[in-house]
This record gives structure tokens, C-alpha cells and sequence, in this order.
């Protein structure tokens, strides 16, 4: 069935070529990761980026699909971007005037994407400038400078590159949305993360030829992923759904309504921005520990590396908070209740209003429970394999999860286009995957 369904992809021309197109910036991306800024010392670089590992530069490495520790023209990745769409989504809680564009429907999301878009190149100028000072004061542990002729030249050529590499992401990110299959940003990330799987597979072969890892470990290591892999799609599919039902209305001699559907909300429904969001905070002392040569700094800074108990106990806290805050900021109960009333829907037992919200409300913050433990326990369990038992294996729960929600939604909309042409699917009728 499932051979079946991928020789069904090539039968529809569009789908082809949409997925074609989408292939081919993936490919564009991945060769501007390997351009490097000029005026490096790559090697220097590569030595730093060995010392410093546990950072947060581990962090935007990992975003730019290993731009960053090359400093390639796309070191930045596409995280000025995201940081601005979760700067703007935070600021329409606050600003009357991004709320009132939010709900003008098409025009007002064209409106704030523009806005995103300035804020992209304001932030990738900020970053690339404190980069390009950063690297100057770098050295590898031989005492081989990073930057090989420092100064005002070499910051203003750092900071156009670096920010037009990100306005170049971003523009391919949005031509993969449009004419490519999947959410383009998403998928820039996604060929990031990936990229790195052959060389660690590799890596595991050649300990496992060695003798240096046994084949049982490599056999409970895959049954593990294969494992977690199955939880997080069983997780990310399931939804709590509402009943919702609406009073019939006459307009004229026609009666609308009448039907009853149900309001879906997802278990998971702050997505990876929680862990993104907590390992940034919690390893941005043990960056500025790695620069100051202060004992006692120092010894702070090592225990919010990953592994530590600590590290641990602040990552899971923090995941917690931001699955909450961010739920709270993107999912509204009053606004999603006041539509209902206006459309004559209600939940059948509640009163429409106020009992309606207080009551979704309610659903929602059991489930961002459910949803916390779920994602504390993706991401804090593959760190405790790597780090106590030490497995070599490119296998990091932020990752996994960015991976696994990434693929489930491309290959929900391929699905729709096929199904949408009458073509069988990639699976078998009735458990074909739902969109996200």
C-alpha cells in the first residue's frame, strides 16, 4: 500500500512538480550552508566550536543545519525569523492595533508577515553585528585567532552577509509555502537537522565495526527511537474534541444550521517552542561562563550544561511555564466562545458566554498539562541517554520532535492532494494521517 502510494505521487503532475521544486531549494540551502564568511580561519573556528559544545551556540547550530559553526552566509539560520514571529505574536496581546490585524482575515496576515519581515533584517543586523565583535575576541585553544584581519571592514561585511543569507532563507522558506508541498520555514529546519543523521549513523557503524559498541546497544538504541519515534506521532495526532452543536436558523424560506461538529484542540498545542525557549535561557549562562576565566563562574556555568540533575530539573520548569504561557498567548477560550454565540453554536450542557470559555478554558489547561509531561519527557529522556550512558547517536528530543512534527505535516498535505485527485494514499483507508 505503501509502494503503492508513492508511485501514485508521480501520477499527478502538480504534486510532482511541487515536490520537485521543494527538493530543489532544500538542495539550494544545503550548498549556501557550506559558503563560509570570508576573512575565517575555519579551522580556528572548528577548534572553538569543539570547546564550547553545550552552549547555546549548540542551539542555533542545530537550527542552521551546522551553518553556524562554519559561519557560513547562512550561520544565522532562520531563527531571526522565528524570533520575530513569536516577538509579534506575543506583542498582539498588547498592541490593539496587531490584535484588530490579526482578525482582518487576509489582508491583516499579509500585513503582519510584512511586519515579520523588517523585524527579521532589524534582528539578523543586531545578531550579525554582535557575532562578527564575538569572533574577534575568539581564539582556537592553540591561540589561533578566528578572524584573520579584524575590524570595522570585516563587521560591516559580516553583518551584509550574515543578514542577507537570512533574508535569503526566508525568501526560499516562503517560495517552498506557496509553489513548493509543506511549510517552507519549517522544512529549511527540518533539512538542517537531518543533514546530520548519515554522518552519526556512520559514526555509530564504524564504533559498532571497532568493537567499541556492542550490537545489543545498537539494537536497544533503535528499538528506543523506533519507540519514542511511534509516541510522539500517537501524541501529536491525538486531540481532545469538544461537541459543538448549532440551532437551526430560517432566513427566508431556507433553514441553515442544525449540525453538529466539535471544536479540536490538540494535546500538544505550544508545539516545540517550549523546549526551544527553556534550553535557550538555561544555556545562556553556560555560554557566558565559557568566556570568563572565573573559577567559581565557571563551576555555575557547568552544571546548566545538559545532563546535569540541574540542568534537568531548570529544563523541565521551564517547559512547563512556556507550554502554558504560549497557550495562553496563541489560543484564546473568550474569543473562540464569543464566534461560537455569534454562528448560534454552543456545547451542549454549557451555557453559551462566559460558561462556554471558563469551560474550554478548563479542557485546554488539563490538556497543556498532558502536553508538558509529554514534551519534558521527549526531550529530557534522549539527553539522559547520551549523557549518562553515553550513546553516540545524533538523537537530541527538541530535535526529534521538530523532525517528527515536521514530516507528519508534509506528508499530511501530500495526502490531501492525492486524495484530492482520487489517488490512493500512503496508507491504508481509515488511518491515513490527519492534517495538523
Amino acid at each position: 500500500m505503501i509502494g503503492s502510494g508513492f508511485q501514485n505521487v508521480f501520477k499527478i503532475p502538480e504534486l510532482k512538480k511541487r515536490i520537485f521544486f521543494t527538493l530543489a531549494l532544500l538542495v539550494v540551502y544545503r550548498i549556501g550552508v557550506h559558503v563560509p564568511v570570508p576573512g575565517i580561519d575555519t579551522a580556528a573556528l572548528a577548534s572553538f566550536f569543539a570547546r564550547a559544545e553545550g552552549t547555546i551556540f549548540g542551539i542555533f547550530n542545530m537550527f542552521s543545519g551546522g551553518a553556524f559553526e562554519r559561519l557560513s552566509v547562512f550561520a544565522l539560520g532562520i531563527m531571526p525569523y522565528i524570533s520575530a514571529s513569536i516577538i509579534l505574536q506575543l506583542l498582539t496581546v498588547v498592541i490593539p492595533h496587531l490584535e484588530q490585524l490579526k482578525k482582518e482575515g487576509e489582508a491583516g496576515r499579509k500585513k503582519i508577515t510584512q511586519y515579520t519581515r523588517y523585524s527579521t533584517v532589524v534582528l539578523s543586523i543586531i545578531q550579525g553585528f554582535g557575532i562578527s565583535v564575538g569572533l574577534e575576541s575568539m581564539s582556537s585553544p592553540g591561540g589561533a585567532a578566528v578572524v584573520l584581519i579584524p575590524g570595522w571592514a570585516f563587521r560591516l561585511m559580516t553583518v551584509i552577509t550574515l543578514t542577507a543569507g537570512t533574508a535569503f532563507i526566508m525568501w526560499l522558506g516562503e517560495q517552498i509555502t506557496e509553489r513548493g508541498i509543506g511549510n517552507g520555514i519549517s522544512l529549511i529546519i527540518f533539512a538542517g537537522i537531518v543533514a546530520g543523521l548519515p554522518a552519526a549513523a556512520g559514526n555509530t557503524f564504524r564504533l559498532l565495526t571497532t568493537g567499541e559498541m556492542g550490537i545489543f546497544i545498537v539494537l536497544m538504541l533503535v528499538i528506543f527511537m523506533v519507540l519514542v519515534v511511534g509516541f510522539i506521532i500517537f501524541v501529536e495526532q491525538g486531540q481532545r474534541r469538544i461537541p459543538v452543536q448549532y440551532a437551526k436558523r430560517v432566513v427566508g424560506r431556507k433553514m441553515y444550521g442544525g449540525q453538529s461538529t466539535h471544536l479540536p484542540l490538540k494535546i500538544n498545542t505550544s508545539g516545540v517552542i517550549p523546549p526551544i525557549f527553556a534550553s535557550s535561557i538555561i544555556m545562556f549562562p553556560a555560554t557566558i561562563g565559557s568566556f570568563i576565566n572565573i573559577p567559581w563562574i565557571k563551576n555555575i556555568a557547568e552544571t546548566m550544561r545538559p545532563g546535569n540533575a540541574i540542568y534537568e530539573l531548570m529544563f523541565v520548569g521551564f517547559i512547563f511555564f512556556f507550554c502554558y504561557f504560549y497557550t495562553a498567548v496563541t489560543f484564546n477560550p473568550v474569543d473562540v466562545a464569543e464566534n461560537m454565540k455569534k454562528h448560534g453554536g454552543y456545547i451542549p450542557g454549557i451555557r453559551p458566554g462566559k460558561r462556554t470559555a471558563d469551560y474550554i478554558d478548563k479542557v485546554l489547561t488539563r490538556l497543556t498539562l498532558g502536553g508538558a509531561i509529554y514534551v519534558s519527557a521527549v526531550c529530557v529522556l534522549p539527553s539522559i541517554l547520551i549523557t549518562r550512558f553515553n550513546v553516540p547517536f545524533y538523537f537530541g528530543g527538541t530535535a526529534l520532535l521538530i523532525v517528527v512534527g515536521v514530516a507528519i505535516d508534509t506528508v499530511a498535505q501530500i495526502e490531501s492532494h492525492m486524495l484530492s485527485r482520487h489517488y490512493e494514499g500512503f496508507l491504508k483507508k481509515g488511518s491515513r494521517l490527519k492534517s495538523r
